[in-house]
């Protein structure tokens, strides 16, 4: 994998984020002993070639201070983390990635759009949060609310 990523790197990928969406079934101890130190030579690798790296992992509230060891750039949370609590947890000079509910949108534009107010507020305009959904998009999500998405948080962070 590390010779297939820097690979991406070196043809212009401007990002590089390692998703693992079964991470979150392993115990702390087994993560540390099984996966961490793979993951630490994997962004080790990673690192001299300049782009920024993302560790993402599904069910992860049990592995964050672990993931903030393995030397990414930017930690992934999902919806079963607050940003606040994430970022006490990995330090607040790390980025984090996340983390709205992807059923959200399903439920429609007043619910996407509390829980972006709500995550924006714990984000509280740190720099290092990219926002983004705590796992993918789900298949029947209307396209109309993630365009309202996107342009909310635009304007509710000025950018």
């Amino acid at each position: 994998m590390t010779v297939y990523l820097q690979a991406q790197v070196r043809a212009g990928a401007d990002v590089v984020q390692v998703f693992d969406s079964w991470v979150g079934t392993l115990a702390p101890a087994d993560y540390e002993r099984s996966v961490l130190p793979w993951m630490r030579r994997l962004f080790d690798a990673l690192r001299p070639l300049g782009a920024p790296t993302i560790h993402f992992g599904t069910g992860n509230a049990s592995l964050l201070e672990a993931f903030a060891a393995a030397g990414s750039d930017l930690v992934s949370v999902d919806w079963r983390v607050r940003l606040d609590d994430a970022w006490r947890r990995i330090g607040y000079a790390k980025g984090i990635q996340g983390n709205l509910d992807p059923v959200r949108p399903l439920a429609g534009w007043a619910a996407a759009s509390a829980g972006m107010r709500e995550i924006l507020l714990q984000a509280a305009g740190r720099p290092g949060h990219i926002f983004n959904f705590g796992h993918g998009v789900m298949p029947d999500t209307d396209p109309d609310v993630l365009k309202r998405l996107v342009d909310g948080v635009h304007a509710e962070t000025g950018r």
